[in-house]
């Protein structure tokens, strides 16, 4: 495949996911403001923090997930459809017996830490452990699917998430509706429900990989060099998969025994914000990361390095694009969205998308970094630096620090990962680390500096309201494009921009006459 066709590949599969992201973040967004009102902020607080609980346990399973994707993507890459067969089955071998370790390490720790351990209401403990139990089975469900869901990122079908997303986020709809309606207890009634609906959606997965990919048939086989293979990386990845639940599982029970259940709501409400604006760019990553993987396979280093810096920066570009004006109107926005809005909030939403905004410098590189399969070294350096989140959170909480400090902290780590990531890519595939600097990250720098000043003057000129809203929105926009067309593209990025418009301005014209 030509480098013209797998650009056209990435554009399509991006549309497609972006498609499904609009209407996933529409319906998100409605049904958390129900969900919120009819909770309240206590008991959504508390569905938050206890599935966070089992999320501690799915250590194993993102570290299986990074394996099984980074091996099938490779092979595809390779053309090696034989070895393929023998990956899935040995990958599905491993998930059911994990699932079933899990279920035990869950129930006897996880129920234990939930009724001993975590700030919960005594009246509000059953339903927290109906919370509980559904977490369990939804996760050993989402564990057993990891094999199936790596192979359809890995063949680049981005079509069917995106029409299993109408699927997804059209029940989650009914769950809202059902939720008002049903006169159980509300709490556990909707950890149920989504329980439901979790076992639907996997199930139209399964189905679908077994019609249409020949290597997804189960068979018990096990090959030990294989074997050994995928769990020397696997053990190794999950240095970093547990790092990434400690910052944020983690951090959700410390702020929880710390804190209470009403901060553990204002993250969750962070949370869902960062996952819709972040939903742009993941969507982006998700149809770019198989092009990175496979031009590392087949020795195309030059344009693998080409991919990873345009990548990033236009990963960064779209999330400053949405971020900033979000930042700035973060109040008017809950104001407008919630009815309630826990206390908290505000800085959460803010610092959050800053932190999203660090990491996307680094999602490419990882990206990068897992396709060469050497892990050891960079998950003792970068896995063992982020897991620095969760001690220095309970220091400063225990000290009497306000709960954003936990953001700040992760913030600062962020970046001190993104050098340590360079400098292991030099040694390791040849990266360019001054071309990095240069071109992605001190690019980005100087495009957020002056984006953000035309919507900083408007927000501190212009009285608070509607009009400032507004103004302060599309300010952002014009602001943010603006710089990006002169400051962070290339001459020959522009030159491609000019072509295109002056190929829609010709279309126009045509349509016209």
């Amino acid at each position: 495949m030509t480098q013209k066709e797998n650009n056209k590949r990435i554009a399509k599969n991006t549309l497609l996911l972006y498609f499904r992201m609009l209407l996933t973040i529409a319906i998100s967004l409605y049904t958390s403001r129900v969900v919120l009102s009819t909770l309240g902020v206590e008991d959504f607080g508390i569905y938050h923090v206890v599935g966070g609980v089992v999320a501690m346990f799915s250590l194993l399973s993102g570290s299986l997930s990074a394996s099984v994707g980074r091996f099938l993507t490779f092979e595809l890459g390779k053309e090696n459809f034989e070895r393929l067969k023998l990956i899935f089955s040995t990958a599905i071998t491993i998930h059911i017996g994990m699932a079933f370790i899990i279920l035990i390490l869950a129930e006897l720790i996880g129920v234990w830490f939930l009724n001993t351990q975590m700030n919960i209401p005594p009246d509000r403990m059953a339903a927290a452990n109906w919370v509980l139990q559904s977490a369990i089975v939804t996760f050993m469900i989402n564990l057993v699917s990891v094999p199936y869901n790596a192979a359809i990122i890995a063949h680049e079908r981005m079509k069917f998430f995106a029409y299993v997303s109408i699927i997804e986020v059209s029940l989650k709809l009914l769950i809202v509706f059902l939720l008002v309606i049903f006169p159980y207890d509300k709490l556990s009634t909707y950890a149920v429900l989504m329980l439901a609906v979790s076992l639907i959606i996997r199930l139209i997965y399964t189905s679908y990989c077994k019609k249409h990919f020949a290597e997804c048939r189960h068979e018990l086989a096990f090959d030990k060099t294989l074997l050994k293979e995928m769990g020397s990386f696997t053990g190794w990845n999950m240095i970093g998969s547990g790092s990434t639940v400690l910052l944020n599982q983690g951090i959700n029970i410390l702020l929880n025994i710390f804190c209470g259940p009403a901060v553990n709501a204002a993250r969750g409400i962070a949370s869902q914000v960062n996952y819709a604006i972040n939903s742009f760019v993941t969507n982006f990553m998700t149809a770019l990361n198989p092009q990175i993987t496979k031009t590392y396979a087949s020795g195309d280093h030059e344009y693998m390095f080409t991919l990873i810096q345009q990548g990033t920066r236009l990963s960064f570009y779209m999330l400053l694009l949405l971020c900033l004006p979000v930042i700035i109107e973060t109040e008017a926005i809950l104001n407008f969205w919630l009815t309630t809005v826990p206390e908290h909030t505000v800085n959460f939403i803010r610092l959050i998308l800053i932190f999203t905004m660090s990491e996307v410098l680094s999602k490419t590189l990882i990206t990068a970094m897992l396709a060469t399969g050497k892990i050891k070294k960079y998950q003792i350096l970068v896995g063992g630096l982020q897991m620095m989140n969760f001690p220095l959170s309970y220091l400063f909480l225990e000290h009497g620090f306000f709960p954003e400090i936990t953001l700040i902290i992760a913030i600062m780590i962020s970046q001190l990962c993104l050098v340590i990531r360079l400098w292991l890519l030099k040694e390791m595939i040849g990266i360019s680390i001054k071309s990095y600097l240069t071109v992605v990250y001190g690019n980005a720098l100087i495009v957020t500096l002056l984006a953000i000043i035309l919507p900083s003057i408007i927000y501190f000129e212009v009285e608070s309201g509607i009009t400032r809203f507004l103004l302060v929105g599309v300010g952002s926009i014009i602001s943010t494009l603006t710089v990006i067309f002169f400051f962070g593209m290339s001459s020959r990025e522009r030159q491609l921009v000019f072509d295109k418009l002056l190929i829609l301005k010709n279309k126009i014209n045509w349509n016209l006459h």
